[in-house]
């Protein structure tokens, strides 16, 4: 289809798409750049974004989405800083007990990279890296663009949220597809995803694309087109990426809830126990970022690199500076129960049954942390921080009748007694060996 730039009609864009028609590069700037001038309204968005859910998108018409996307607000640069390092990112689709960026992105500065990560909130079963941090007293997770920059220079990382001028379009598309049942187009999810880490100004970035009974495509060919998808689209705009497709089959780590994930955080960085299936997802995810980055020669040497910034304290020191430096507590790596929000009530989920956990239906313990508060359902609700689960057994454990499958932290009965029944719903038990997959499960370059 020829640009329509000269007479910019979106009705005719959006009757292109929806016929099945391959739009220009110059067809979708203007379309995208119409939506902060004024002159496409919310209705053209959102039958726009209908027509690319049926008829799809070609990768080119993907990357010049992206990138109009990227061009609709502020783009970052890193080079006035003359940082000694990579400009390096991670962006992870979405699960539950998911705490990996807390532990990646100071990892990740400790090995020599420079983190700048922008991160969301949690909607319906997902928790959200944002509201995690925001459990912690005093941080600033939209802070000022000079306060941003400034810690990123002199600490190596910080996490905070989308600033209003990143990728504008993006929330009103995001917005649109919200209510109008376009989210789960693939090509839309790409430009959403790929707009802000260009608008970040990155050398290189690393996807972890969820797959599993947790994750927001549960099938795994529908994660692996994602995948291979954002690989794809990122690497025609510019940005050296790779995606891994990772299991969601099961929590990632043994708490779902936002203080209660930071504790594990700490306690991973620390030194404390590590679940092996969080810290393989880590490290795997962390030494494809360095490799990205020049900063090993192989992800064999890169796992070296990030152990030892595990095991000699640096990575623990970078996130607790980090962390004053965005308004929290100087003293939170050792004493966390001094600072982060505790439930007034514990109750144990017992199973009624002995045997082996064999399936998780991971979106049902998100739900239930949702139930105890500690989620949300729309973006304008409010969050508990303090609520949640610790305690998750895990696929393959053996349990007898009476022990618990987790514990509830609440504020009342009427809570925990929702949550209890949905964490009873998740697990089913039974005789034989559950079926555990790979922590990659697919690898893709862009």
């Amino acid at each position: 289809m020829s640009d329509r730039r000269s007479a910019f009609i979106p009705q005719e864009i959006i009757r292109a798409k929806r016929d099945g028609a391959t739009l220009g590069d110059g067809d979708i700037a203007t379309f995208v750049g119409g939506i902060g001038a004024g002159t496409v309204t919310e209705a053209q968005v959102a039958a726009f974004c209908m027509a690319v859910f049926f008829r799809g998108m070609t990768m080119d018409e993907r990357v010049a989405l992206t990138r109009a996307m990227t061009a609709s607000g502020r783009t970052l640069s890193w080079r006035d800083l003359d940082l000694p390092g990579p400009v390096l990112d991670k962006h992870s689709t979405g699960g539950v007990g998911d705490t990996v960026s807390l532990m990646l992105a100071p990892m990740v500065a400790a090995a020599g990279g420079f983190v700048p990560m922008i991160s969301g909130r949690g909607l319906g079963h997902t928790g959200g890296t944002l509201d995690k941090l925001e459990s912690i007293p005093g941080y600033d997770a939209t802070p000022a663009h000079d306060l941003f920059r400034r810690t990123v220079r002199e600490v190596g990382c910080a996490i905070i949220g989308q600033t209003a001028d990143l990728a504008p379009a993006d929330k009103v598309i995001y917005g649109v597809r919200d209510v109008t049942a376009t989210v789960e187009s693939v090509p839309l999810i790409t430009a959403s995803i790929l707009s802000k880490k260009l608008a970040a100004g990155l050398d290189g970035l690393v996807m972890d694309v969820k797959t599993g009974s947790g994750a927001f495509m549960p099938d795994f060919a529908g994660s692996r087109d994602l995948a291979e998808s954002i690989a794809a689209v990122a690497g025609g705009a510019g940005l050296p990426t790779v995606a891994l497709v990772t299991p969601m089959d099961q929590p990632l780590g043994p708490a779902a809830g936002n203080a209660l994930e930071v504790r594990i955080a700490i306690e991973h960085l620390a030194g404390g126990h590590r679940v092996s299936r969080l810290h393989g997802v880590t490290l795997a995810l962390g030494a494809e970022l360095l490799v990205l980055g020049k900063l090993a020669p192989d992800l064999d040497t890169a796992l070296g690199k990030l152990e030892r910034v595990l095991a000699n304290g640096r990575a623990a020191e970078i996130f607790q500076r980090m962390v004053a430096a965005l308004g929290g507590p100087h003293d939170l790596m050792e004493h966390p129960d001094k600072h982060l929000p505790r439930a007034p009530l514990v109750r144990p989920v017992a199973t009624l049954h002995a045997g082996t956990v064999l399936s998780i239906d991971t979106r049902r313990i998100g739900m239930a942390v949702v139930a105890l508060g500690g989620g949300r359902t729309r973006s304008s609700d409010p969050v508990d921080h303090a609520v949640g689960l610790t305690g998750l057994v895990a696929l393959g454990d053996s349990l007898e009748a009476g022990q618990p499958l987790a514990l509830t932290h609440g504020r009342d009965e009427a809570t925990m007694a929702a949550a209890a029944a949905m964490i009873t719903g998740a697990f089913t038990l039974g005789e034989g060996g559950a079926a555990i997959g790979a922590l990659v499960q697919a690898r893709i370059t862009g």
